[in-house]
């Protein structure tokens, strides 16, 4: 297990860039499996998720070529479908959440696809009904097997078909993207989610030769195609890498420059800070945070307490509240944090409130925190990283905290921010690596 001691209490400074999106990714990656023609990506963050992601589509028969600097070729010409039903394959794909995405992509070329259920964060229950429901719709046949824990699509062929889906959710509007494209016939899909990698995505598959409009909105409209070729795409730069540096700045009272943003994909992310009271200036396509002792929580216009909550894109990603959350316990003023998506994310806030954070856990998906206004520095404490989120927000409290903090279990981390300690200490901060 890896280890961060923190020695926190230093004001970092310069220049950071974020990396590539990594939930553009596991998307992008998975749709390369739509074509036998070679992908080129660029961008991509070498973290652990897509690393075994990258891994599974290797195994599954996948040519993967790592061209450097984050560029990757795939060519998916000779995918092994009976691959997918050995204990390796199941082994691998129950330990990766973004795993699922692979079904869509597998049932509109192949007719089939198979995964195990998938892993990921332990942030509480994440059902998968809105993938296999759409599937359904699309004319699959759905089995699940409660003994092996293994889920099962199978269609002679794919037929387009108007849907309108529970929840806009992310991961299950990719999958249904993915096989409606070369369904017969037209997709409607209402209800649909909208993030910037939602569109990224229909943009790729555009470029692949697939008819994907309605890109941004909540309905999208598919007309089937026979085939997709290659293309070649670039990620963008990660949203919550973004905010997670802005939060950072502010915590740690630094000056910090975090470059190539790609700011109007940024959404609602900067104003969120913003009404923390966080100062900040773009230019050009860079955010600059500059050094503030102090930022002022805005009230809402009748004087009542600042409500941060999590919503469907273009609201707030949920992504964010967790290092929103830690920003907060500094800030002159109170924020209610209600996380409304997952029911056990907030559960982290105990490691918070040893370090001295004042923070009242409502709920499971309510927490009141009072800034202290930096009148009380929190204090080093030794933790666990719960998830990858909590984890970046835990090693940001560090960061700003008084003494040496150690947290646990950075696996978490690293599967989402890529060699976060050594970026970090190329501003000033000290973080050393165990293990």
């Amino acid at each position: 297990m890896g280890v961060f001691k923190i020695e926190g209490g230093h004001v970092l400074s310069g220049d950071i860039q974020p990396q590539g999106a990594k939930n553009e990714a596991l998307q992008v990656i998975c749709a390369t499996l739509l074509t036998d023609q070679e992908v080129t990506i660029h961008n991509i963050p070498a973290i652990v998720d897509i690393l075994n992601l990258i891994d599974l589509l290797t195994s599954i028969g996948v040519s993967v070529k790592d061209l450097g600097n984050g560029s990757y070729t795939f060519s998916a010409t000779n995918v092994d479908i009976e691959y997918l039903l050995t204990d390796a394959f199941k082994s691998k794909g129950s330990n990766l959440r973004g795993s699922v995405m692979i079904v869509g992509p597998l049932l509109a070329r192949f007719g089939k696809g198979y995964i195990p259920m998938p892993g990921g964060d332990k942030i509480g229950r994440r059902r998968l009904d809105t993938h296999f429901k759409g599937f359904e719709k699309l004319g699959a046949t759905f089995t699940f097997n409660f003994q092996q824990n293994f889920y099962q699509v199978e269609a002679r062929r794919l037929k387009g078909e108007y849907m309108l889906l529970e929840e806009a959710s992310v991961t299950g509007t990719a999958n249904i993207l993915m096989a409606a494209v070369m369904a017969e016939g037209t997709t409607t899909i209402y209800h649909a989610a909208c993030e910037p990698y939602i569109q990224q995505l229909c943009k790729m598959l555009n470029l692949m030769g697939a008819r994907i409009s309605g890109i941004g909105s909540n309905l999208l409209t598919i007309q089937g195609v026979s085939s997709l070729n290659g293309c070649e795409h670039t990620l963008l730069p990660d949203m919550i890498e973004v905010g997670s540096f802005i939060g950072l700045a502010a915590m740690t009272r630094s000056d910090i420059t975090i470059k190539n943003v790609s700011y109007e994909n940024l959404g609602i992310i900067p104003r969120a800070f913003q009404r923390l009271g966080i100062r900040f200036d773009v230019i050009n396509d860079d955010i600059h945070v500059p050094q503030q002792n102090s930022y002022k929580v805005e009230n809402f216009i009748d004087g009542s307490i600042l409500t941060m909550d999590d919503a469907p894109w273009p609201g707030l990603t949920p992504d964010l509240l967790s290092v929103i959350l830690v920003v907060a316990t500094q800030a002159d003023g109170s924020v209610l944090i209600h996380q409304k998506m997952f029911e056990s994310r907030l559960f982290f806030v105990d490691k918070l409130i040893d370090m001295g954070a004042q923070i009242i856990l409502c709920d499971p998906h309510r927490a009141t925190v009072i800034g202290q206004n930096n009148k009380f520095r929190l204090r080093a404490t030794t933790m666990t990283s719960p998830d990858i989120r909590a984890g970046v927000a835990l090693l940001i409290a560090a960061l700003s905290a008084q003494g040496t903090s150690t947290i646990y279990n950075i696996e978490q981390i690293d599967r989402g921010y890529q060699q976060i300690d050594k970026r970090l200490n190329a501003l000033g901060a000290r973080i050393e690596r165990l293990e």
